[in-house]
């Protein structure tokens, strides 16, 4: 391991992966310190949603390394990852439709080895963040609005108590007021000291939530540095921001 590396909550070392013989991800690097907040913004297709899948074990890197915690997991089963303390909210939330909330948020909680009492507290942690998914939580997944279904995803990632949370896209197909409440929700987690690495299409929001952030074209890093300066780069303003 590096010097750099040590310390770190999650370091990605020149990251190759894609999807059979298509490539997406060319020599990625970055670096997340506990208790930080960084955002990954590019356009579509950049390779986002793709690095995230690749750091929990979803995707198969064909080259470089992932470390969590200063534990390689490049190799790791997503199951293994999760219980090493990994949090992913994938992009689509991906709940199952048929359960109830309470089911899909306990499912979470899976690969815990924890008494129900246990349990129940994070549960109620969950609840606290989010009071709507107590009051539905007998309710198929499946019939809640596309809000309340983020919420759920959110919950679910929570409930494996991750020391790192990697949200994709929390905002997609939201409305303004929802997608509000979904960030301040990611907001208060941060505060509790969860480290958070966001991908989000709404970059202006992004930047001003987290502390540092990259910028990912082709499948590769071309910027990254403070969220402030970036949020104020030209060029950035230009390219992902209309301005």
């Amino acid at each position: 391991m590096s010097a750099a590396s040590r310390g770190q909550a999650l370091v990605i070392e020149h990251l190759a992966a894609g999807y059979g013989k298509v490539q997406v991800l060319w020599d990625v690097n970055l670096s997340v310190a506990p208790g930080e907040f960084v955002a990954v913004i590019g356009a579509n297709g950049a390779g986002k949603t793709t690095t995230l899948r690749a750091v929990s074990g979803v995707v198969r890197p064909s080259a470089g390394r992932i470390l969590l915690g200063g534990v390689d997991i490049t190799r790791a089963s997503p199951s293994r990852i999760v219980a090493s303390g990994l949090g992913h909210v994938p992009e689509g939330r991906e709940l199952f439709a048929l359960m109830t909330v309470r089911e899909n948020l306990e499912l979470g909680a899976a690969m815990r080895a924890e008494a129900r009492a246990q349990v129940s507290q994070t549960l109620r942690q969950v609840y606290t963040l989010f009071p709507r998914l107590e009051e539905r939580a007998g309710q198929l997944a499946g019939t809640l609005s596309g809000g309340e279904q983020q919420m759920v995803a959110v919950g679910r990632a929570l409930m494996g108590r991750p020391s790192v949370l990697v949200v994709d896209e929390p905002s997609l197909g939201l409305s303004p007021r929802m997608t509000q409440t979904v960030f301040e929700a990611l907001r208060a987690v941060h505060a509790e000291g969860v480290t958070v690495v966001l991908v989000e299409q709404n970059v202006g929001l992004s930047l001003r939530l987290a502390d540092r952030a990259y910028v990912l074209e082709n499948g590769q890093v071309v910027r990254e540095g403070d969220s402030a300066a970036l949020l104020a780069d030209p060029a950035v303003r230009a390219a992902y921001l209309a301005l």
